[in-house]
């Protein structure tokens, strides 16, 4: 077979599969209103229709090179989605810091556990990886759910956001020191010539933006014509730093993340404009794409023949994530006037996991530090908790509002005194 013909059948085939997939897009979110209350979220629908048409069931779509990088600017989407939405000085407030002390003792727990667990234990990288798995909140998922639930800018919100970001940012750093395969002091390194980089990207731009007379002028001219200026301008940013993270062999969401974090440095009062381009482009495409593709690598069969380690993993996260948030809102002066229904509102929140379990497990994987059966597992439990968590929560919350009010998403935002 001629290669201009090969090329062609592989072509037709990422075409297949990438058409698969936007049909799955569409249907995912028809399928999620038609359930009462919205009780199961696109994104749990979005897991299993990629785990179908994926190569473990009826095999229609495959995720090639081609479609792999759809599903990673997917993921970079959503982590700089996840990354502008924080709010720097709440990281570094009291609260904040009691959520990176939390974090820490959930990375303690998480480790006893998975040395104790036999399964994790085929090399040590493979059960640092199912532990750092444990200690993960996946922000970018929840704030869209916070949003539609009226809770970001509540009480409960910001506890959400002070524990749960540093649930993204703790597992992100420990996978480039930790999962590593380069010495510790080499990692660093290459960590802090990384964060370089990232201040750069945030204090050129802001500088020429002060220095330069017509810059501004010609930003807002063209921000709603065919130059789409300032989207380019985002995609630069977020492509620049996930390509400098990819050549300093870090995982891509660390520049995806610091990308987000840039943007806010650049535009702290936000752009409700941009933000809806922005949302648009992430999750009218490359977002949800990257859900189906993660789908496509869980196999039902290596997920049946290890059900009791399914249970067991997601038990695990409400004992490493959940229960430790729980108490430290319990003990932590902001929060310890809350009553036992609000802080379980945030701890189930909290405990919600997918994106990082999916980078965490490809690592281990490509390293032949975890077996793809495992990992499939732990993927699968991860798009549980994206179902199961916010439900816990949603129930957690409704005692909160009584009886009398409507499901949450389906009434107006609580005011910030309700909750």
């Amino acid at each position: 077979m001629s290669p201009d013909r090969m090329g062609a059948l592989l072509l037709e085939a990422d075409l297949v599969s990438l058409f698969c997939i936007v049909v799955v897009a569409l249907l995912a979110p028809i399928l999620s209103a038609l359930v009462p209350n919205r009780m199961v979220p696109e994104t749990v629908l979005l897991l299993i229709a990629g785990m179908l048409i994926g190569p473990h069931v009826f095999a229609i779509a495959q995720p090639d090179a081609a479609i792999t990088l759809f599903s990673d600017l997917g993921l970079g989407f959503l982590f700089l989605l996840a990354g502008y939405e924080i709010n720097p000085q709440e990281l570094t407030g009291k609260q904040g810091r009691h959520g990176l002390f939390t974090w820490f003792v959930t990375l303690a727990i998480a480790m006893v556990i998975c040395i104790a667990t036999p399964d994790f234990q085929s090399n040590q990288i493979g059960w640092l990886a199912a532990a750092i798995a444990l200690t993960t909140t996946a922000f970018g998922t929840l704030v869209p759910i916070l949003h539609e639930r009226g809770l970001v800018e509540t009480r409960i919100g910001k506890s959400i956001f002070a524990y749960g970001t540093w649930g993204e940012i703790g597992p992100i750093i420990v996978i480039a020191l930790i999962l590593s395969t380069r010495k510790t002091w080499v990692t660093l390194a290459i960590l802090a010539a990384f964060a370089l980089v990232a201040v750069a990207a945030a204090l050129i731009p802001k500088r020429i933006w002060e220095n330069g007379m017509h810059l501004p002028g010609f930003f807002e001219r063209n921000r709603d014509t065919n130059a789409q200026i300032t989207v380019r301008s985002v995609m630069v940013l977020l492509v620049g730093l996930v390509m400098v993270s990819a050549l300093f062999d870090l995982d891509i969401v660390l520049g995806a993340f610091a990308a987000g974090f840039v943007l806010r440095f650049l535009i702290p009062g936000g752009d409700r404009g941009l933000e809806h381009k922005l949302n648009g482009i992430g999750y009218g495409f490359f977002i949800p794409l990257f859900f189906v593709v993660s789908g496509m690598a869980i196999n039902p069969m290596a997920v049946a023949e290890y059900p009791l380690l399914l249970v067991l993993f997601i038990v695990a996260l409400l004992l490493v994530r959940a229960l430790p948030i729980y108490v430290a809102l319990r003990i932590s002066p902001e929060t310890r006037d809350m009553d036992g229904h609000s802080r379980a509102t945030i701890a189930f929140y909290c405990t919600t996991a997918l994106p990082l379990i999916v980078a965490i497990t490809n690592i281990a994987t490509g390293a032949g530090a975890m077996s793809a059966d495992i990992a499939s597992l732990l993927v699968a439990a991860g798009g549980l908790t994206v179902f199961l968590m916010p439900l816990l929560a949603s129930f957690a919350l409704k005692h909160i509002k009584g009886p009398t009010q409507d499901e949450p998403g389906e009434s107006p935002a609580p005011r910030k005194d309700d909750i």
